[in-house]
């Protein structure tokens, strides 16, 4: 069949969308154009093929034999172009991941790091959002998310286990016999106000502060603890790197809490080159950054 033996594809479609929708109104909205606009188009292709492909049937049409054979190829046809379309445009332009993290683990340890991911994948697009506990990623819009695994899950979530929490003191070294003498101020988080009693449950030999200070969020403790102003129970992952670099004691080591971070995205999402690159990395940094010689109590 040569090219010119091919109707035109404007007609094609108003016939293609008149036979799904079994009316010239219904097509006609659809396509934006009016009822005798779409009337012509149908018209024209019958005249154009010599066949007879729609017949009125009460305020509605129906399809002769003709009309069904081209109403099933049309339907096919314009099927397979936006399928095809859909995917060119996916994978032309890239969709962004959106990672959700909560908040004090993105600024003290997320963030410091996610450079080094985007260097390695620059074609990666990542946009980083805070939050914590369960979530919908639909609502939310998110793509992925780190969580600390202390809420109940959903069973149609896929969960990668991250790292282990860990808590313990941590301080400035200027601090630490004001530590052994009970002489100092217990920096707490709002977050999770009973940590310092529970951890006093599991280390009954261990001194008592003088007083005890919460503030709101994790990070802002670890930054209380820099300045001087106390002894913080502070999570592993906020404060390993200010450990590692001296900056921060721990001189009794980070103990586990019984609960777990986790990498949290929807089993039916399509897991795309990036996003798996980016579950990849985020695993295998959570490794190397607790492999450092951090004191550590398991």
């Amino acid at each position: 069949m040569k090219r010119s033996d091919v109707p035109s594809l404007d007609d094609l479609r108003a016939f293609e969308t008149v036979a799904r929708l079994g009316s010239v109104r219904a097509a006609a909205f659809e396509l934006a154009l009016t009822h005798g606009a779409v009337s012509r188009r149908v018209s024209k292709l019958s005249a154009d093929l010599g066949l007879r492909l729609l017949e009125a049937d009460g305020r509605g049409v129906r399809l002769t034999a003709d009309g069904e054979k081209l109403a099933e190829a049309t339907g096919k046809a314009f099927s397979l172009i936006t399928d095809t379309l859909a995917e060119i445009r996916s994978n032309s332009t890239p969709i962004p991941i959106i990672l959700s993290c909560e908040r004090s683990l993105a600024m003290r340890w997320l963030i410091p790091r996610l450079s080094g991911f985007q260097d390695r994948y620059p074609d990666v697009e990542v946009h980083l959002s805070t939050g914590g506990g369960g979530l919908d990623f639909a609502r939310d819009r998110v793509t992925l998310a780190i969580r600390r695994l202390d809420f109940l899950v959903d069973p149609e979530w896929t969960i990668i286990r991250l790292m282990p929490e860990r808590v313990g003191p941590v301080m400035l070294p200027s601090l630490r016999k004001r530590f052994e003498s009970g002489d100092y101020v217990a920096l707490g988080s709002r977050t999770r106000p009973n940590a310092w009693e529970a951890w006093f449950d599991e280390h009954i030999d261990a001194p008592r502060p003088r007083a005890t200070r919460l503030l709101d969020h994790h990070f802002l403790m670890a930054e209380a603890a820099l300045g001087g102003l106390g002894v913080a129970l502070a999570p592993q992952a906020i404060a390993a790197d200010d450990v590692a670099n001296g900056r921060l004691e721990a001189p009794l080591g980070f103990e586990r809490d019984g609960t777990d971070y986790g990498l949290i995205h929807p089993k039916s999402i399509i897991v795309s080159t990036g996003l798996s690159a980016l579950r990849d990395w985020l695993t295998a940094e959570s490794e190397r950054s607790f492999k450092r010689q951090v004191p550590e109590n398991t």
